[in-house]
């Protein structure tokens, strides 16, 4: 299987526009699509319609689409180069816009390259790592999806305790139904953690809904897991806002993911509310 057939995207006889049927195995515990996975059906769809893979592609989140829905995804290619295509990708569900992406497509031919930002060192093996555990029912979502195993972070319900940590989270990830590579359409799904790791970070039970993301792509290598090294940077105003690096196993940076989002909690999750105080 591969990202395409993972997230369920379907081409139409208008090679600009494609359909995605919001099923449960795409959407979150709450009941609506997952953002990554909105992000990475846009980016597919892109790249799709003009052949070219992606460069960085940034979504902006306005609405929620539901299970038993289907959005469509109209792509726009607005300037269609020799090297490199500019699109967009408008998304929505009749008359109601989920989300709205931006993206650059193409490759340049140049020897010149680096990678500058390396992987944590020391760093276990997955199988060698916890669970994540889950402390919502989330079987037959996209989290019930994925394998994720704790690097560092709070590994305990218990240990959410309002204490605020050094906003660092490390993960391993993987998506076992996706046996046919890691592209930009699954790097999107899996970089679509700064929420929990913004919960993490502040030691709430609770994490965010999603405001945005920014997906930039390097060099793809092949890798059963991504260590997701998430880096929280400052929650102010309701909003936590941080970053996203995606290590190959053999440490290549494949891609980075950037991202703002809402402060929420849990709810009927007794612990640290919004008070800094416990709830009953």
């Amino acid at each position: 299987m591969d990202s395409r057939q993972f997230l369920g995207l379907e081409p139409t006889h208008n090679p600009h526009r494609w359909v995605l049927p919001v099923v449960q195995g795409i959407s979150t515990g709450g009941g609506f699509l997952f953002g990554g996975c909105g992000l990475g059906a846009a980016v597919a769809a892109m790249e799709g319609t003009s052949g070219r893979k992606a460069v960085w592609a940034t979504a902006q989140y306005l609405s929620y689409a539901k299970p038993g829905e289907v959005m469509d995804i109209d792509v726009t290619l607005a300037v269609h180069g020799h090297q490199i295509t500019q699109a967009r990708a408008v998304c929505h569900v009749g008359d109601r816009e989920i989300l709205t992406v931006n993206a650059a497509l193409g490759d340049r031919d140049l020897e010149e390259h680096g990678q500058f930002e390396k992987m944590p060192l020391n760093i276990p093996q997955p199988l060698d790592c916890k669970e994540r555990p889950h402390v919502l029912d989330w079987s037959g979502t996209i989290s019930g999806r994925m394998d994720q195993r704790m690097v560092k972070g709070r590994e305990e319900l218990e240990e959410l305790d309002g204490t605020p940590g050094d906003g660092q989270v490390l993960l391993w990830s993987r998506i076992p139904e996706v046996i046919e590579g890691v592209d930009a359409a699954t790097l999107s799904i899996l970089g679509d953690f700064v929420p929990m790791g913004v919960g993490q970070s502040l030691g709430i039970r609770g994490g965010g809904n999603s405001l945005d993301n920014t997906l930039r792509i390097g060099k793809l290598v092949p890798t059963e897991w991504v260590l997701l090294d998430i880096r929280i940077h400052m929650v102010e105003r309701g909003f936590g806002h941080g970053l996203v690096h995606m290590f190959a196993e053999d440490g290549t940076l494949m891609a980075t993911a950037s991202q703002s989002c809402i402060i929420r909690f849990w709810r009927d999750m007794p612990g640290p509310g919004p008070s800094g105080k416990a709830k009953k």
